[in-house]
């Protein structure tokens, strides 16, 4: 059985490229000064208990969101947790894209089965990539983890573990959710409206 039993998921903060009404996947943009004072709030909302290990998506928004929240503790790179690649939709507003694309987007609005984003990476691929990524999260050694990671990939996370899908707007840029595991369920505990109270302490492992 994995030794994981807490696993608390946060959302970077807002970035120079206005993440919050833009889509971002794979392009690596950084966090603006009011996403970095989000992920101050943060910090101080976590609080003080530790956990033994920090991830990030190697995205710069991530990583330099978990570097804020670490304290100076190392941080665990891990790829297969980048947001997807929209495609052609990257950097679009919800309303730019509806001009350009009027009948896919409301395919996407409408959860059409097969919809995949235009030039994009497929979504069965996204998902598999980030369940892999969380495969090895199971398989290790820390039973309290921080990830800093993407919208996608935590409601990816949080549906694969507690079976699950988290409403459509969350969790909110700048945002954080606390799973744990009671036995053999995963539970989605306090969310981001109402701090969860698990911060980050100096982790057991330490990689690169």
């Amino acid at each position: 059985m994995s030794k994981l039993r807490r696993l608390v998921l946060v959302r970077h903060g807002e970035t120079d490229g206005n993440s919050s009404v833009r889509f971002h996947g794979s392009g690596d943009v950084d966090l603006s000064p009011a996403g970095v004072e989000q992920m101050h709030a943060v910090s101080r909302a976590l609080g003080y208990v530790p956990v033994e290990r920090i991830v990030a998506s190697p995205l710069k928004r991530a990583w330099r969101a978990a570097w804020i929240l670490s304290g100076g503790a190392p941080i665990s790179l891990e790829d297969d947790f980048r947001e997807i690649d929209f495609g052609r939709w990257e950097g679009m507003t919800k309303e730019e894209i509806a001009a350009s694309d009027p009948v896919l987007f409301k395919d996407w609005q409408d959860g059409a089965p097969g919809f995949e984003y235009p030039n994009g990476e497929p979504r069965a691929r996204f998902r598999a990539r980030v369940e892999r990524g969380l495969a090895r999260l199971l398989e290790g050694h820390a039973s309290a983890v921080l990830l800093v990671a993407h919208k996608g990939v935590i409601r990816t996370i949080v549906e694969k573990l507690t079976g699950q899908a988290l409403p459509k707007e969350e969790p909110p840029i700048g945002g954080h959710l606390d799973l744990v595991r009671d036995g053999e369920r995963w539970l989605l505990g306090t969310r981001s409206s109402n701090p969860a109270g698990l911060p980050v302490a100096a982790p057991e492992e330490v990689a690169a």
